[in-house]
């Protein structure tokens, strides 16, 4: 038995959205009695982080504190029209759609607090502390939640706002019929280093290396967190996950996760990321968002591993122990390629 050690890479350009008939979204702001305010959204969150980043999104925009703000995706049938969570467009339409809806909402509270500290209204700053103060004055200020029950109550202002984000139609070339789908895109480069085991072709992956570049990263933990677990995502697809080689027939194919193969936590490498943050001209506050790209490169890395490792190319998934052994054997033995 031998361990051959492998190293595989992978890059991806990723569109972000999509461009069918401007890959809408829309979003509603509004402020409750005490000053809170509620974003409502249909975009749903799949544990991608849309209502951490769009909450953000929305208190940056209003000039409130962030616990000032709560998002509501209960209910896509009574909240506002949204296109779907796919297509990693979530953090740059959402987002979008919140900032507009969040300026117009914001436009009303300010001058609900001009009229009450009898000001104009460009002559006012939020603190993002719950606080709006007069310009050169700042013992001139009211709260933001005052000025929010000054408006429903007092001047009979509903402090609420609607936006809409939609792709600008793209140019089309008139010789070629050429256009550009989509606005921005973001970009990642993997490696993988695995061991393949010639004797009974079980693959190891020992460690991987990327770098992401994703626009601004509006909340990096949150963005870290997402690429890590795509990444265990990706490994799984690439390696255990499938219901080959009977499907669609399922008579000998796992009925339930007891028998589903995927990776434990003995599974799960060491994997070290770089955000490279290059901020998108029309995306919110810069970002676009990791999306897919968490998992994709990761298959091809491990599949140029593999090949790097003991000569085996395989091209369909996943790549199992007995598909990298009938390869070893095809080639009359481990062929272990060249080391980068």
């Amino acid at each position: 038995m031998t361990l051959h050690p492998g190293r595989g890479f992978a890059a991806i350009n990723y569109p972000i959205g999509m461009n069918l008939g401007g890959d809408p979204s829309q979003a509603l702001v509004h402020s409750n009695p005490d000053g809170k305010f509620t974003v409502a959204l249909s975009s749903i969150d799949l544990g991608q982080g849309m209502k951490s980043v769009t909450r953000q999104i929305a208190a940056e925009t209003l000039g409130v504190p962030v616990e000032d703000v709560y998002v509501d995706t209960a209910d896509s049938d009574t909240g506002p029209h949204c296109m779907g969570s796919f297509a990693s467009r979530g953090t740059h339409r959402v987002g979008n759609a919140v900032i507009q809806a969040a300026k117009e909402a914001r436009a009303v509270m300010m001058e609900a607090a001009a009229e009450e500290l009898e000001v104009n209204p460009d002559d006012l700053v939020t603190d993002g502390k719950g606080n709006i103060h007069v310009k050169g004055a700042p013992s001139r200020s009211i709260g933001t939640g005052t000025a929010c029950a000054a408006a429903q109550f007092k001047q009979g202002k509903t402090v609420s706002g609607r936006g809409i984000f939609l792709v600008p139609l793209s140019p089309v070339d008139p010789e070629t019929g050429e256009m550009t789908p989509v606005t921005c895109f973001a970009h990642a480069a993997m490696v993988v280093d695995i061991e393949v085991d010639d004797e009974t072709g079980e693959v190891s992956v020992t460690q991987m290396n990327s770098a992401y570049e994703l626009g601004r990263a509006l909340n990096p933990k949150l963005v870290e967190q997402q690429l890590v677990g795509g990444a265990w995502m990706g490994m799984s697809h690439a390696l255990w996950e499938t219901t080959e080689p009977y499907y669609p027939d399922r008579s000998h194919g796992p009925i339930d996760f007891n028998d589903y193969l995927m990776p434990g936590p003995g599974d799960i490498a060491p994997h070290h990321i770089s955000i490279l943050e290059r901020p998108a001209p029309d995306g919110p506050f810069g970002g676009k968002g990791p999306g897919e790209m968490c998992a994709n490169p990761v298959l091809p890395a491990v599949a140029n591993a593999v090949f790097n490792a003991v000569g085996v190319r395989i091209t369909d998934l996943p790549i199992t122990p007995e598909k990298v052994l009938r390869g070893i054997r095809a080639n009359g033995g481990a062929k272990p390629q060249r080391r980068w």
